[in-house]
């Protein structure tokens, strides 16, 4: 029930409790009701108290069933997906951070100028430091629209990556720990301090190698139903949003508990 069912029903009810004392038919209290409409707004305002408890009550139980739905759909999707998990493109030309035949992979389709973004690379950082030679991480583009900087930084690093993937990441790692400064004079300012040849970076960020790249990555994230930033894959199990590390520590319980007979 929600709040101005709620408030109608105590409404009705104090209303009908009065005309059944009257001796009043179902069909004679619907028409004093059409023909009166204001008495139940009149019952609203002598009952204030009730009814602020009524929509408060219907509110929380509102929003815990809607928590519930989410956690239950989120739960089932992890089950299924610890069974049938997706499969991301990972080429061996595929830039990687770590061992490349470690243990668990973390794909991260992630906006640089995304605040919770922000979050999700510390969140990465903390779990690469944790798991070590277990854990490869691939950083995958999915810049949202109403960043004006995402797409930008998401082809600057694409065109550092071609001289070096190793000075991509490094550029990477410039951009989540100064999101305030984005723009392209930091991109050039970070590209320079890297020592990369700046006349190929500003033809090879325009080119069409690095466009297709970007638009692959956003195609796989909207193919794997991720619609906001960051959304990650661990062993091919979503994850949208910007959980802490021991979310992340449990899934991996989950993955090595399947595994046992």
């Amino acid at each position: 029930m929600n709040s101005r069912s709620g408030l109608l029903v105590l409404a009705l009810l104090s209303f009908g409790a009065s005309v059944q004392a009257a001796g009043l038919s179902k069909e004679e209290l619907k028409k004093a009701l059409s023909d009166n409409p204001d008495i139940v707004l009149d019952v609203l305002r002598q009952n204030k108290k009730a009814f602020f408890e009524v929509v408060t009550q219907a509110a929380q139980e509102e929003q815990g069933r809607r928590q519930k739905e989410e956690e239950d759909k989120q739960r089932k999707e992890m089950e299924d997906a610890i069974k049938n998990p997706l499969q991301p493109a990972v080429a061996d030309k595929t830039r990687v951070r770590g061992n490349r035949k470690a243990k668990y992979t973390l794909i991260e389709y992630s906006d640089f100028q995304c605040p919770y973004c922000s979050r999700g690379y510390n969140t990465v950082e903390t779990l690469r430091k944790k798991y070590g030679e277990d854990l490869r991480v691939v950083f995958k583009h999915l810049p949202l629209p109403f960043h004006d900087k995402a797409m930008p930084a998401a082809q600057w690093m694409e065109a550092i990556s071609l001289q070096s993937p190793e000075k991509a990441w490094a550029f990477h790692d410039k951009m989540f720990e100064n999101q305030d400064k984005l723009g392209e004079q930091f991109f050039k300012d970070t590209a320079k301090g890297l020592g990369l040849d700046m006349s190929r970076l500003d033809k090879d960020a325009a080119s069409s190698a690095v466009k297709e790249k970007i638009e692959a990555d956003m195609k796989e994230a909207k193919d794997f139903g991720f619609t906001g930033t960051p959304g990650f894959l661990l062993n091919g199990i979503p994850v949208r949003g910007a959980y802490p590390p021991d979310y992340f520590d449990g899934l991996i319980q989950k993955i090595e508990a399947s595994k046992k007979p």
